[in-house]
């Protein structure tokens, strides 16, 4: 794909639809099961992408719980392809970095929030350090590490 800006062209690639990672098949996950780093805090526009891509590779999500200091607005349920998701939320008992998937297997995944605003690179370290197995840090402790990752703004 081409841009044309200003009369420039501009070699792009596409960016992908969602942008994630998870810890390998049949490995035991650390203390986060990956990461997910949305481009906005608006969960009725950004998780629809990321429950598609869940159903295909891991099980039917059913349910996401999320830590409000982070989310602006959390709809109860929300439309995805197929079905819907319910939303919840915690503001002690869940790290406020992380969201909590549900399946209806049943499973549940911890995954990484990398806030939208953070740098490419480091959301592409922050993306792949929190599906590493060998992780043994918080969603908050993550980002913390990360000076560019913006760990103490909100997601407003």
């Amino acid at each position: 794909m081409t841009a044309i800006l200003d009369g420039a062209t501009t070699p792009t690639t596409p960016e992908p639809a969602v942008r994630f990672s998870l810890a390998p098949d049949g490995v035991r996950p650390g203390r986060l099961d990956g990461a997910w780093w949305p481009r906005s805090r608006d969960l009725l526009l950004e998780l629809p992408s990321l429950v598609a891509e869940l159903d295909r590779r891991w099980s039917r999500v059913t349910r996401i719980t999320v830590n409000p200091a982070q989310w602006p607005v959390i709809p109860r349920r929300i439309p995805v392809v197929g079905h819907t998701v319910h939303a919840g939320w915690f503001t002690v008992e869940q790290d406020e970095h992380m969201i909590t998937v549900c399946s209806y297997a049943p499973r549940r995944l911890e995954v990484l929030v990398v806030p939208p605003q953070t740098a490419v690179a480091e959301a592409v370290a922050l993306l792949a350090v929190a599906a590493d197995p060998a992780n043994i840090r918080t969603a908050s402790a993550l980002l913390a590490a990360q000076p560019g990752a913006g760990a103490g703004a909100s997601l407003a």
